[in-house]
């Protein structure tokens, strides 16, 4: 495996290079300790740019560009609030936008007081928002749906500061587990309903979003999806405290320079319709299918590696908007930043709620303790089948599994039985560098 999501220490990041020169942009105002977990949280907000276009996945079927998040998580103080300062330099184009639409709904509002009771009132004006305010409700939140769909389908984008914030838009706690699967998967909302003002729409939902919060206020709001699709639809980017440095961190400013730059990478979003079949994008993530495998039969855990189905698509349309703003074409930098986005997804679901793959309740700090582990990791070198047993044992797994494991992991090349009756790591496995080639044209 290229990464190794069973440790403490997050995967590196990839330095930008040819090709994701984008990148190095978003972070050059971020202080050094908040440029790792910033870089999937922005490709949301940039991807909010795009509409009319759909690429090709690995299973043969076009998808839109929409319906893509993140969850930035970290104790308090940590930096998260530096999301919010980039993507508002990023959103500049949607507040503009937004504040005409804005001021159509206040003439409309003055002229409804102004009207006697008597006299006709003016219709509503056909307004519709591209980057709601954080508070929104589920009503205003459909509405505006509504009216992005009637005015071509346009993805409205929101960043919640706090992820307890997802309740008031999706109308109560129990309804959103429903909506984000919608949006993921660009489904309408199932919000058509009779009225007193008659019926209301049921309009497709193409929203990008992204939320943040500590790491007991994510445990908290998950706890009881770990397992219906909703919680593994949203990708992570988890930002642990690090060591206590007596040093308040660095920010720059989002000057005039910076949003010349960025504007340029804007309008190669806003120019781009159509559809696309970008070939390396698809066996990177092919490639990343065999990986996940490989680590689910590592942890012998179906959890993650059904959780990985959703980080290898969701790291799928980064890549594809990282290719459509390096001027649609592709640079193995892409790909490395692809690779990364999923693996750091996953080792930050281990990390923050690895012992809650099972229903555990334990504080978040023993997630990592109890949470899914590289068996193989743990035996030493040379090992006997009742060592794995016993290991598996100790983890909560089924003595009856040990040998399924064994034959797996031998079938994969990772182990080998020597004349002593013993188990032993092959080079294959020994040898496995976290950096390995990554497909190119």
């Amino acid at each position: 495996m290229q990464y190794d999501i069973f440790s403490n220490i997050a995967p590196a990041m990839p330095k930008p290079a040819k090709g994701t020169e984008i990148c190095k942009l978003l972070l050059s105002q971020a202080s050094k300790d908040m440029r790792e977990p910033l870089v999937p949280m922005a490709i949301p907000a940039m991807a909010a740019h795009l509409s009319d276009v759909e690429f090709m996945y690995s299973d043969n079927k076009y998808y839109e560009m929409s319906g893509q998040m993140g969850h930035l998580i970290g104790p308090s103080g940590v930096g998260k609030a530096q999301l919010t300062h980039l993507v508002e330099a990023i959103m500049r184009p949607f507040r503009d936008h937004d504040e005409i639409e804005y001021m159509k709904l206040v003439d409309w509002q003055r002229q409804m007081k102004t009207r006697g009771a008597n006299k006709e009132k003016p219709e509503r004006p056909d307004v519709s928002f591209w980057f709601p305010p954080s508070d929104l409700t589920n009503p205003a939140f459909i509405q505006n749906a509504m009216a992005l769909e009637k005015h071509g389908g346009r993805t409205q984008y929101l960043n919640l500061p706090e992820v307890e914030m997802a309740d008031k838009m999706c109308g109560g706690h129990r309804q959103v587990s429903q909506t984000i699967r919608n949006i993921y998967d660009c489904q309408r909302a199932g919000a058509l309903r009779a009225t007193a003002d008659g019926v209301t729409g049921n309009p497709i939902l193409r929203v990008n979003i992204t939320f943040s919060s500590t790491p007991d206020a994510a445990r908290t709001f998950y706890k009881k999806d770990m397992t219906n699709g909703f919680f593994g639809r949203i990708p992570f980017a988890y930002k642990a405290r690090g060591e206590r440095k007596g040093r308040i961190p660095r920010q720059g400013s989002y000057n005039e320079e910076f949003l010349k730059k960025l504007d340029k990478y804007i309008l190669r979003l806003d120019n781009c319709k159509g559809r696309f079949v970008v070939k390396p994008l698809n066996k990177i993530a092919d490639q990343l299918a065999e990986e996940m495998a490989g680590i689910a039969d590592l942890a012998d855990d179906d959890v993650l590696f059904e959780l990985s189905h959703r980080s290898i698509f969701a790291a799928w349309k980064k890549g594809a908007t990282l290719w459509i703003l390096n001027d649609q074409t592709w640079s193995r930098s892409i790909g490395e930043f692809m690779i990364w986005f999923c693996y750091y997804d996953l080792w930050s679901k281990v990390k923050v709620f690895g012992d809650m793959f099972k229903g555990g309740e334990t504080q978040q700090e023993e997630a990592q303790k109890r949470g899914p582990k590289n068996f193989l990791q743990e035996l030493p070198h040379s090992f006997s089948e009742q060592q794995l047993e016993a290991l598996r044992v100790s983890m909560g797994k089924t003595k009856e599994g040990t040998r399924h494991q064994i034959s797996v992991w031998t079938n994969r090349g990772l182990i080998e039985l020597s004349e002593q009756g013993l188990y032993s790591k092959t080079d294959k496995y020994l040898k496995a560098s976290p950096k390995v080639k990554v497909h190119s044209e």
